[in-house]
């Protein structure tokens, strides 16, 4: 069984990796014209490259190569397909996020796309195997229902992280802190006899860790590039193996002697309790509205904490926060077995929905973004990496404009 120093090597070696490579993506991006420019429905207010998923990728390559050549991995890896799949799955549909990003592509064909890897998955081994529904037992799953249902795991994940992927480093924050949760309950699991030492999926969560971690710097507010379609599907799909080699493999309960029921497939509902909760929402929202499903717009909630007067950075913050609250409201009993340990989280909980609620800025009905506040507001003029692309063949105080296509 790896152990916790030979993961602390891959996850560094996929962030140093990932924030390496970005820069070099990041020109290559205004190279090609694969330039976000602002509009209606963002909110950032310069020009920026996106592609940043081909960066990320680029990570997870080091950390599942740097996996592959330790002796400590070699369980992991003797006689298994998972792992080819997964990178084999994770290039197809960044593929088709980054071509998303520079053409633009249909939504049924970015569907048949996620199927296609989704199947990949499937087909290397990585599936649901039982699916557990809360308070009414456990369903082994034929063959045929198995794929199904994978799939459609699959496509969930995928959209509710290309869903949060709205302000400079939330999407990479949050799966990041909910695959460094799953790493955690994974490697609980495994000591308990509950899953296969040779799984993989404290392995990806690892990675998945440390390529968020390294894409962050370069993501932050003000974003110098963004993850785009590529990244961000590639997250979604990369969280949907994770969680499918925990919850769909045992049949086992794990329980910590408290009220609240761990069924394995409802950790990963609560650890990606907003980006869920938010594409649950804009469903309904825009089938209220008589939109389609793929219908952008600015209703998400980084977008209406924004209106309530947060600024950019602000609104992350929280958000990243509810995530980490989240996590460890399902993490901590697992490893203590006392379900009174969940208080604290719930205290925190509520001292955090007051702050969001009766922050000075939202009394006073100040957008904190446009205002500046806490350091959120425009970057300041002559900042070249603030937001303003600066390329080989571009006067570093010119903005450039690209015929480039506006992504996600």
């Amino acid at each position: 069984m790896p152990t916790i120093p030979a993961y602390l090597v891959v996850v560094v070696v996929a962030g140093v990796v990932t924030l390496a490579v970005t820069p070099l993506v990041r020109r290559a991006a205004v190279r090609f014209g694969a330039v976000v420019r602002p509009d209606e429905r963002r909110v950032h207010e310069r020009p920026t490259p996106t592609l940043g998923g081909v960066a990320m990728f680029a990570g997870l390559l080091a950390g599942m190569g740097t996996a592959w050549f330790m002796g400590a991995f070699d369980e992991v890896f003797a006689g298994n397909t998972e792992p080819l799949g997964l990178v084999v799955a994770a290039a197809i549909i960044l593929l088709v996020g980054v071509i998303d990003d520079i053409v633009e592509v249909s939504a049924p064909a970015k569907v048949a796309g996620t199927v296609l890897a989704a199947s990949v998955l499937v087909l290397s081994g990585v599936s649901m195997l039982n699916f557990r529904v809360p308070f009414a037992g456990i369903i082994v799953l034929s063959p045929d229902w198995s794929y199904l249902i994978s799939v459609l795991w699959v496509l969930g994940m995928v959209q509710a992280v290309n869903l949060i992927d709205g302000l400079d480093g939330l999407a990479a924050g949050i799966v990041a802190i909910a695959a460094g949760t799953f790493f955690l309950y994974s490697l609980r699991l495994t000591d308990e006899g509950l899953l296969a030492a040779s799984t993989v999926a404290p392995l990806v969560s690892i990675v998945v860790v440390g390529i968020c971690i390294g894409f962050l710097p370069w993501n932050r507010h003000p974003a110098r590039i963004f993850m785009g379609d590529g990244g961000a599907l590639m997250l979604g799909l990369l969280m949907a193996a994770a969680t499918m080699m925990v919850g769909g493999r045992t049949d086992q309960e794990f329980s910590g002697q408290t009220f609240f029921f761990f069924a394995p497939l409802f950790i990963p509902l609560l650890i990606l309790g907003v980006p869920i909760l938010d594409t649950a929402w804009a469903i309904v929202r825009r089938a209220a509205n008589r939109q389609g499903v793929a219908t952008a717009d600015k209703d998400h909630l980084h977008h209406r904490l924004m209106r309530l007067g947060h600024g950019h950075g602000r609104s992350v913050a929280i958000l990243w926060v509810w995530t980490l609250l989240l996590s460890g409201f399902v993490l901590v009993p697992t490893y203590t077995g006392r379900g009174n340990a969940v208080v604290p989280f719930v205290i925190a909980a509520l001292a955090l929905l007051l702050y969001t609620v009766l922050h000075p800025s939202v009394r006073a009905g100040r957008n904190g973004d446009a205002a500046g506040v806490d350091g959120d507001g425009p970057p300041e003029s002559g900042d070249a990496d603030a937001g303003v692309i600066t390329g080989p063949d571009t006067p570093p105080d010119q903005p450039v404009t690209p015929p480039g296509r506006t992504s996600s």
